[in-house]
């Protein structure tokens, strides 16, 4: 069986003041996927997440999602074409309820138009209330909708991962870029965490998950890539990863 490749990345570079962060790197994450990027402390992962969504320029390569060419456009047109990432450290408006953040992610509202909010008043009203409808039922499936109109900055680190999480939903996204959402998380809410990211990606969702926490890996992905030093060192099935010495060595500090 033939698979779509949702994104293609190849030949990314990336220098800082000298020093090569990401050296000819490439990744691809097939449409419909869960796929893992690992790698040592300073293996540029999340460098490769910012060139990706153009959060940072590359000095070369070529990113194309979707069937189109994407290393040109601005992140916020990246994010409207329906490629979405997340934070090591999730961002929220800390002084803005739960469910204005959830609100303030849904592109292309009428209200966005100086005009538009007085000439098509009944529209607006009704696109609000479907926005918070959606937006309600999105925070019950993460168990956040109790907490809907308490301040965002109120939540815990791993209820702030959920609420990002929840958040980038509200954008009908094609692929999510996660940057390590099971860090300084709680055991139980990892396990939540993974749970929903199976059930979006059982409704279409693709993902790209950065991880330290090898169970969830492994236990989540399709196919897991290795970056060591800023360049590829290896890609396979989560079981060829496992048992690849050339891994066990660069990442676990294993050498067989």
């Amino acid at each position: 069986m033939t698979y779509k490749q949702l994104l293609t990345a190849t030949g990314l570079s990336k220098s800082f003041g000298g020093i090569k962060a990401v050296n000819n790197a490439q990744i691809n994450v097939r449409q419909g996927s869960i796929t893992g990027l690992i790698g040592p402390n300073g293996a540029g992962k999340t460098t490769l997440f910012n060139l990706l969504s153009n959060f940072i320029r590359s000095d070369q390569g070529e990113v194309i999602f979707d069937e189109q060419p994407i290393h040109h456009l601005a992140s916020h047109e990246i994010a409207q074409k329906g490629f979405i990432r997340t934070f090591q450290v999730a961002r929220v408006l800390s002084r803005l309820s739960v469910l204005e953040n959830m609100l303030l992610a849904k592109p292309q509202q009428t209200g966005e138009n100086f005009f538009k909010v007085w000439l098509q008043q009944d529209k607006l009203r009704q696109e609000e209330k479907a926005n918070k409808e959606q937006a309600m039922v999105i925070l019950e499936s993460v168990g956040l909708a109790a907490k809907a109109h308490d301040y965002a900055g109120a939540l815990s680190g791993g209820q702030r991962k959920l609420l990002e999480m929840a958040r980038t939903l509200m954008t009908n996204p094609k692929l999510i870029l996660l940057d390590e959402p099971a860090a300084g998380v709680n055991p139980t809410l990892i396990n939540q965490i993974c749970d929903h990211i199976v059930d979006w990606n059982q409704q279409g969702i693709s993902f790209l998950i950065i991880e330290h926490n090898m169970d969830v890996i492994m236990s989540l992905c399709d196919r897991v890539w290795v970056l060591a030093e800023g360049t590829n060192l290896a890609d396979g099935t989560p079981e060829e990863i496992q048992n690849n010495s050339d891994v066990l060595e660069a990442y676990l500090g294993l050498a067989e």
